[in-house]
C-alpha cells in the first residue's frame, strides 16, 4: 500500500502542497472553508501527519516525558495525572514509560526520548541519575528530577525534606511511648531511603533508652513487606520491635498483612507507621499512618520547572515541600497498664 503524503491530500482538496503544510502546522492562519476541504481530504485518505518529521524542520516539539520508576505505586500514578494535567494546561502532551526500578530500562528510555527529540523529560529515579541528565542537557534537552533533591545546582528538582519526614515517623512512635524501633526499607543506597532512615536515626538518639532496628529489604511493595512481617513473626514477642516505619506505604500495607495474618496485633504490640500517605493507607483494615509529602502537586510543580526551563535552560529551579504526619489507628499510643 502506498504512503499517502501531503501532495496527495492536496491533490484531492484541490490545494496548494503549501496550504495543506499551513493547516498542520498553524490552522490559526487558513479560512474556515479551506480547513473544512483539507481535514475532508486527510480524512477520506487516511493521512497520518508526520510529526517526527515535522519538529525537525521547526526544531520545537509539543511532547514531554516522564519516567517513573513504578507506575504501579499509586504515589507515582499520582504525579503522573499531576503531569499530565498541567502539560495539557500548557499545550503539551506526555509520554509515560515505566522504568520498573531497572537501570537499563531506565537508560534505554533516556535515550528513546532524545532520539524523538521530546521538548524535556520528568524523571523519577531508582537511583542517581543527575550524571545522565546533565549529559542530556548539555545537548540540549532540559529535565527535572522528581521526587529527589538535586545536589548539583544546576539540575532543576522537586522533592519532599525525607529527612524530616524520617524523624516525624520516629518521633511520633517515641512519642506512643515505643522505644524499640525498627526500620524497614531499601536498598539503603536509594537516597530517598537513606534520608529517611536518617532522620529516624536523629530522633531516636534524642530519647534515652530508645533503640532503631534496620530491617533491610529489596523491595519496596507490599510483597516485600509480607515478607518482612513473617521474619518478624517468627521472632519470640520479647524480642520483636514495638514499632515499625516502613520506608513507604505498599511496604507498611504488606506488614501489616503479614502481621495480622501470624496473630500479632496492631498497634496492640507492634505500632506501624509508612509513608507518602496513598489512598490505600487510610483504606485499609486497621488505617495506617503515614508521612505525608504532597505529591499531588509535584507534577504540576515539576512541568512549571520544564517550562521554565525551555526559556532559560541555565534557569534551575528547586522545591522542596515539608512533609506532614498523618496520625492513625495504626500507631495508636501504647496504653498504660
Amino acid at each position: 500500500m502506498a504512503t499517502v503524503g501531503m501532495r496527495e491530500v492536496a491533490a484531492l482538496a484541490g490545494v496548494s502542497h503549501g496550504s495543506v503544510s499551513h493547516y498542520l502546522n498553524h490552522p490559526d492562519r487558513v479560512s474556515r472553508e479551506l480547513a473544512e476541504r483539507i481535514q475532508q481530504a486527510i480524512d477520506q485518505l487516511g493521512f497520518v501527519p508526520n510529526i517526527v518529521g515535522r519538529q525537525l524542520r521547526t526544531g520545537s516539539s509539543t511532547a514531554i516525558a516522564y519516567i517513573a520508576p513504578d507506575v504501579s505505586n499509586p504515589y507515582f500514578a499520582t504525579i503522573a495525572e499531576g503531569v499530565e494535567q498541567r502539560a495539557a494546561e500548557a499545550g503539551l502532551s506526555v509520554f509515560i514509560a515505566n522504568s520498573n526500578r531497572s537501570r537499563r530500562r531506565e537508560d534505554a528510555y533516556l535515550e528513546l526520548f532524545q532520539q524523538h527529540r521530546v521538548r524535556g523529560m520528568l524523571v523519577a529515579s531508582h537511583e542517581g541519575v543527575e550524571d545522565r541528565l546533565a549529559a542530556i542537557r548539555r545537548r540540549g534537552t532540559p529535565s527535572v528530577l522528581v521526587g529527589q533533591a538535586a545536589v548539583s545546582a544546576e539540575q532543576a528538582s522537586v522533592s519532599v525534606d525525607d529527612v524530616a519526614g524520617g524523624g516525624l515517623a520516629a518521633a511520633h512512635l517515641l512519642g506512643g511511648g515505643r522505644r524499640r524501633l525498627a526500620f524497614v526499607g531499601g536498598p539503603l543506597g536509594i537516597r530517598q531511603v537513606a534520608d529517611r532512615l536518617d532522620g529516624a536515626h536523629r530522633a531516636v538518639a534524642a530519647v534515652p533508652g530508645a533503640a532503631l532496628e534496620v530491617l533491610p529489604v529489596e523491595d519496596r511493595t507490599i510483597a516485600g513487606g509480607r515478607a518482612a512481617a513473617r521474619a518478624l513473626a517468627s521472632r519470640l514477642p520479647q524480642d520483636r520491635p514495638d514499632a515499625l516505619f516502613a520506608a513507604n506505604d505498599l511496604l507498611a500495607l504488606g506488614l501489616l498483612q503479614g502481621l495480622v495474618s501470624a496473630g500479632v496485633r496492631v498497634p496492640e504490640e507492634v505500632a506501624l507507621i509508612g509513608y507518602d500517605d496513598i489512598e490505600f493507607a487510610a483504606a485499609s483494615i486497621i488505617p495506617i499512618s503515614s508521612i505525608r509529602s504532597p505529591h499531588e502537586e509535584f507534577g504540576a510543580a515539576a512541568v512549571d520547572l520544564l517550562v521554565a526551563a525551555f526559556d532559560d535552560p541555565t534557569a534551575a529551579g528547586h522545591r522542596v515541600y515539608a512533609p506532614e504526619l498523618v496520625a492513625r489507628a495504626s500507631s495508636a499510643p501504647r496504653v498504660a497498664r
